[in-house]
């Protein structure tokens, strides 16, 4: 028997050789300690050579970028030197065709002003001339001692008043008449001059004499309409309506309107009254529905209250104060003039007129602090001491210019404290116009009633004028007494206030809702207190108001709702002809020029009548007065500002650029750059571009230009770039004027234009600019 041996396996031995075959495995896929510091090794070398790549790259593009600015320095250096090289020659180019032009214009009007001065002299129509003392002071002499004149015959004398009084405002700013045909197809020698004139020096005792002038005739004016008011109220009875019982009556030109109600039936159940033809009524207390009162609403299309106020005229700084003229001085001139000349005319007294009222002791003119006032003498000692009289006269007229200067507080040392006087419901003038003229809105006790005895007219004689019922006052006391109140009643009872209802003139705009203010002949400024329960209707343009008496009121805006603009463009029509596009937030303007006039063309957005005012041709100064009587303010004022929130630049600057596009305006456009706000104040950039017909209309056909007082450059960048660059146009070089900057781009043809520009068209596209300031004000 054959016996077989199996061998069985090393269970221990196999599983031992597979255990070192699996961390042999592991071994050889997990480097080792010399695997990874090479593999570290070849990262650094790997990371070093990379930085160093990267270092020479930097190396050499900051040599690149050094050797380029290099090159562009010293370009540029180049391009100054030949700037500066050519700068007198160049400016004398641009001279010969700006300055010259201007001076000429210049010499024209002047030659017009002594025409004007000799046809005033040699006009024979019975007016006055209000430049000479003498002739004026006789004329408001004879006026004033008329009695018992008509209102009608008041206001046909009225047109010739406020005649004289712009004649003289028209003097003191240097503008000559405007009675001369237009240059439109005149020769070359028969041009007349139809715009501002340029400042001139006036002197100062004139100034002050003027001023004087325009507030007596302002004064004599307001009481005759005081006095015809009272000649009318005596024949009250007479004139009584039949079927109310009480009188009323309405008597206009185009510059006043009288509106007068009188209370002769006296019915307690009275409410107010409306004037239909003239949209405006008033709501009546109750206390006075049983008094012997009339009312009357003078509505004045001038305002001759706003000049008396000390907010009217700009802050005085510390630094102006030096420049300004010693107050003294001008009234020692004043005085020294013959005593007879201030004593033919003295204005009589009148408890009612605005500028007899008692001014606050705070707010004192110009000559204040130099001369210390004495009071007014009464007539019987000035009487009893006739050696006196030249003394007297000569104190007289000092006073009467001191009251005459504007009221601009020269104590005023800086804006701070300025603004630091105004009360919180005082008008700023400087930042707020008056709007619609003035409305006079008076109670007036009703003087006796004339009588027919016998075939004569007798009435009754009472002394001081016409007499303001007040209220509230007695007439409230008496109905609380007579209805068996309390003293406690009396003293806490609030009387019922005075409702107006009125339509505002069509021939204002108001971009928001008008505001009431209140004249305090006190204090002699506009208020806003005392005026409650407002309310407008824009659709019927009718505003509805209370106020706690009877108070002058007017209407006011914000005088720069307007600004700053959000673009202009200034761009030809034709030969000596441009027009003139300003967007605002709240409406679109434009300005035409043409020759030596301007109008206004056009107007977005407007809800009133303003027929008299579109497409009337007129001088810049002329245009603007009526443009802001319209509510149409573009005009920034030297203190604007203040105001408006503007990158203001240097009036060098801004002045040379308006210039310059008054130069060029025949042939090129020039528009408003957004990058204009972001540079200094030394910096002006605006866009420009060749007219052509058709226009281009297209962006790309702007080129940018900044200005500065050393050079003229054309830049790089677009409106449409994201950030601002001053570098150069390709290929560009510097000028010292725009002119001769555009000069490198534009046309012969183009540039041909400005040597046939008429120097009275290019001074009155000057004005405009210069007016409208929109270098700064966009």
């Amino acid at each position: 028997m054959r016996v077989e041996c199996t061998s069985t396996p090393d269970v221990s031995h196999t599983g031992r050789s597979s255990k070192a075959t699996s961390a042999a495995s592991r071994r050889k896929g997990k480097p080792g300690k010399a695997e990874k510091l090479r593999l570290q090794r070849e990262e650094e070398e790997r990371r070093q050579q990379e930085e160093e790549e990267a270092r020479l790259l930097a190396e050499r593009l900051e040599a690149e970028q050094w050797e380029k600015e290099c090159l562009e320095k010293e370009e540029r250096e180049r391009l100054e030197a030949k700037q500066i090289e050519h700068r007198e020659e160049e400016i004398q180019e641009r001279g010969a065709l700006l300055e010259e032009k201007l001076e000429e214009a210049k010499r024209w009007k002047r030659e017009l002003r002594i025409k004007a001065k000799w046809d005033r002299y040699m006009r024979c129509d019975g007016s006055p001339d209000p430049t000479i003392p003498q002739e004026i002071n006789t004329y408001m002499s004879l006026w004033n001692d008329e009695k018992n004149e008509d209102f009608q015959s008041v206001l046909n004398k009225s047109d010739l008043v406020m005649g004289l009084i712009q004649e003289l405002d028209s003097l003191m700013q240097n503008a000559p008449p405007e009675a001369l045909p237009v240059m439109q197809n005149a020769p070359p020698e028969a041009l007349p001059v139809m715009q501002n004139a340029p400042p001139e020096a006036l002197p100062e005792e004139d100034a002050v004499r003027y001023r004087q002038t325009i507030r007596e005739l302002q004064d004599l004016l307001y009481r005759k309409f005081n006095d015809a008011t009272e000649h009318l109220l005596k024949n009250a009875t007479a004139l009584s309506d039949i079927d109310t019982g009480n009188m009323q009556r309405v008597i206009k030109n185009q510059k006043v309107t009288l509106c007068i109600w009188v209370n002769l039936n006296k019915n307690p159940r009275f409410k107010g009254y409306h004037f239909e033809d003239e949209a405006i009524g008033f709501d009546l207390p109750k206390p006075l529905a049983v008094s012997s009162i009339a009312v009357r609403i003078l509505r004045t299309a001038y305002d001759h209250l706003s000049c008396q106020s000390y907010t009217f005229q700009p802050r005085v700084k510390e630094s102006d104060e030096a420049a300004a003229p010693a107050a003294s001085e001008v009234v020692e001139s004043v005085a020294e003039e013959p005593a007879q000349e201030a004593e033919e005319y003295k204005p009589s007294e009148s408890v009612t007129a605005p500028e007899e009222e008692t001014k606050s002791e705070g707010r004192k003119s110009v000559l204040s602090s130099l001369s210390t006032r004495e009071e007014q003498k009464p007539a019987s000692e000035t009487e009893e001491k006739p050696g006196q009289e030249s003394e007297v006269a000569a104190d007289s007229r000092v006073e009467e210019a001191a009251e005459a200067l504007p009221p601009a507080p020269a104590s005023l040392l800086n804006e701070e404290r300025a603004e630091d006087l105004l009360e919180e419901d005082v008008v700023d003038l400087r930042q707020y116009t008056t709007l619609g003229g003035v409305y006079y809105f008076d109670a007036i006790a009703l003087p006796p009633q004339c009588k027919q005895v016998n075939g004569w007219t007798m009435v009754q004689l009472l002394e001081g004028g016409l007499q303001i019922f007040p209220y509230p006052g007695n007439a409230f006391l008496l109905n609380l007494t007579s209805n068996t109140a309390t003293s406690l009643d009396v003293d806490t009872a609030v009387p019922p206030p005075v409702g107006v209802t009125f339509r505002v003139p069509n021939d204002v705009m108001f971009f928001e809702e008008p505001q009431v203010a209140r004249w305090d002949p006190e204090d002699k400024t506009w208020r806003t207190d005392s005026i409650t329960q407002s309310t407008y209707n824009p659709e019927l343009r009718q505003l509805s108001f209370k106020m706690d008496a009877f108070h002058t009121f007017t209407l006011i805006q914000d005088s720069h709702l307007n600004m700053p603009y959000e673009s202009w463009e200034l761009r030809p029509c034709g030969s000596n002809h441009v027009a003139l596009a300003i967007s605002s937030t709240f409406t679109e303007i434009l300005l035409e020029i043409k020759d030596d006039r301007c109008k206004l063309a056009s107007l977005s957005s407007t809800d009133c009548d303003l027929a008299l005012l579109l497409e009337q041709w007129m001088s810049p100064l002329a245009l603007k007065a009526v443009m802001r009587r319209a509510g149409l303010n573009i005009f920034p004022e030297e203190d604007s500002a203040r105001y408006v929130i503007v990158n203001k630049k240097s009036e060098a600057a801004e002045d040379t650029a308006y210039k310059e596009m008054a130069l060029l305006c025949d042939s090129f456009a020039f528009g408003w750059s957004k990058w204009n706000h972001s540079c200094g104040a030394e910096q002006i950039i605006i866009k420009v571009k060749e007219w052509s017909q058709p226009p281009d209309t297209s962006e790309e056909s702007w080129a940018l230009y900044m200005l500065n007082p050393h050079r003229t450059q054309r830049l790089k960048i677009s409106e449409s770039s994201e950030a601002f660059s001053a570098e150069l146009f390709e290929r560009s070089e510097f000028h010292s004027t725009l002119y001769h900057m555009i000069k490198d781009y534009a046309s012969p043809d183009a540039m041909e234009a400005p040597k046939n520009t008429h120097h009275l068209f290019l001074d009155c596209v000057h004005q405009i600019l210069s007016m409208t300031r929109v270098l700064t004000y966009s």
